[in-house]
């Protein structure tokens, strides 16, 4: 044999190793169920219209004449209702099931959408704002006990990671639309291109792949439940009496990485518009490559958790997207800010479906519906009253604060991750 045509006995060593590990997480998606599976069809078009509304509804908004200061409140209201309606809607999910609470979840969602292009008046965005608020609080509540009754343990953190990554390349997809539609319109119209009408028929778009999702969900498969096992799911202050310690260590860490995620990501786009003059294309253009970067970093959780244990990839990656946050909110070039933006994205996302699968496993069947619920109400909280700080910050100070909030509260969160979980899952890994 010739040397100079072998390859290194190193890239022979990783060309093995990759494709063990391909054929393995093939074989983890190969065992999703018939109901897991249309739930991954439902997180496509799902993923696809919130990749385009998180995009376009500040601009759409901006174009009817609303300020920063109202993006904040508007976004307050979506999340403090999501909030105030957690604890109401898993019980909702208990009492009429995941497939029929999901359907209803999208119906909302749907009609918020719809709703906006349709009423313009302020008053109708906040009321449809408080609608949005209860369709994602009765998704964001079903998902974890739906992956857990509809998994087995050998592929459920594949799942969760699956389903989060596949919401985002159908994001990618999303957000590139987004930026170019209301281009496209706005020809199509001859109107301008930044313009409410360009806009709102933009958003029309949104609501119709919205009602496209529903179709996936009727096919699902509900099993029934007895009476018996209605019944014996937890109340919150049942639970929180059962666990205080258990609960407030699963939650805290979610509640103060929601106090700065939401005086920051609500804002990103106009933070390009107006720190960079960033065009909507441009935009929407980082924005899709931000997803297929989420992408990655989901879909490569599941492999590196069961080598290193999902705490510290929690922890580790985590804690390796604080640079790139400073980098991204102080670059003097839009360039380098939006090269750490990606970077962050992947690192800082990678993390949330190894969590979310961790805190399952941490509780009782009869109880996920209720902690599902506790920490979607953590999560929200810092989203529902962040950004109307935010928004005043901007108006009166600029983005700088907005930034540094942001980032101490992520270094506050990851040393609670790390002092709960992180330091004994370490040692159990080493004994």
């Amino acid at each position: 044999m010739n040397p100079s045509t072998s390859s290194p006995p190193q890239l022979n060593h990783f060309s093995v190793r990759f494709r063990h590990g391909a054929a393995d997480y093939a074989g983890k998606i190969r065992l999703f169920s018939a109901n897991a599976r249309l739930y991954l069809g439902y997180t496509v078009l799902n993923g696809m219209a919130f990749g385009m509304f998180r995009l376009l509804f500040n601009f759409y908004a901006l174009s009817l004449g609303f300020n920063e200061a109202n993006l904040g409140q508007l976004l307050t209201v979506t999340n403090l209702v999501a909030l105030l309606t957690a604890l109401p809607a898993g019980l909702i999910g208990d009492r009429i099931g995941r497939k029929r609470t999901l359907i209803l979840a999208s119906l909302l969602t749907t009609t918020a959408v719809f709703g906006t292009v349709l009423w313009r008046e302020s008053m109708s965005f906040y009321l449809f704002s408080a609608v949005l608020g209860m369709g994602q609080s009765l998704a964001g509540v079903t998902l974890g006990p739906f992956i857990m009754e509809n998994s087995g343990e050998e592929e459920r953190t594949y799942l969760f990671s699956f389903s989060f990554g596949i919401q985002m390349i159908a994001g990618f997809v999303g957000n590139w639309l987004g930026g170019h539609l209301p281009g496209w319109w706005g020809t199509a119209v001859n109107a301008d291109p930044s313009s409410a009408t360009a806009y709102g028929l933009t958003m029309a778009v949104v609501g119709g792949i919205a009602a496209l999702s529903l179709i996936p969900l009727v096919f699902m498969r509900q099993p029934k439940q007895s009476g018996q096992e209605k019944q014996k799911q937890l109340s919150p202050l049942e639970y929180a009496r059962k666990k205080p310690r258990l609960l407030v260590k699963l939650i805290l860490p979610i509640f103060i990485t929601s106090l700065g995620a939401g005086l920051l990501m609500p804002f990103m786009n106009v933070y390009y518009r107006h720190t960079y003059a960033a065009s909507d294309g441009t935009i929407g253009t980082l924005f899709a490559l931000g997803s297929l970067a989420m992408a990655i970093g989901l879909l490569s959780a599941p492999p590196l958790a069961e080598r290193y244990g999902k705490m510290k990839i929690v922890v580790v990656s985590q804690a390796l997207s604080i640079p790139f946050l400073a980098l991204m909110g102080f670059a003097p070039w839009f360039w380098l800010s939006a090269a750490a933006y990606l970077v962050r994205l992947m690192l800082m996302n990678m993390s949330n479906p190894v969590y979310q699968a961790f805190v399952m496993e941490q509780v009782d069947e009869d109880a996920r519906a209720t902690v599902a619920s506790l920490v979607s109400m953590s999560w929200n909280f810092g989203w529902a009253f962040s950004p109307t700080i935010s928004g005043w910050l901007q108006v009166n100070v600029g983005f700088g604060p907005v930034f540094i909030g942001t980032m101490l509260s992520y270094v506050v969160a990851i040393f609670l991750y790390w002092r709960f979980f992180g330091r004994a899952e370490t040692k159990e890994l080493h004994t």
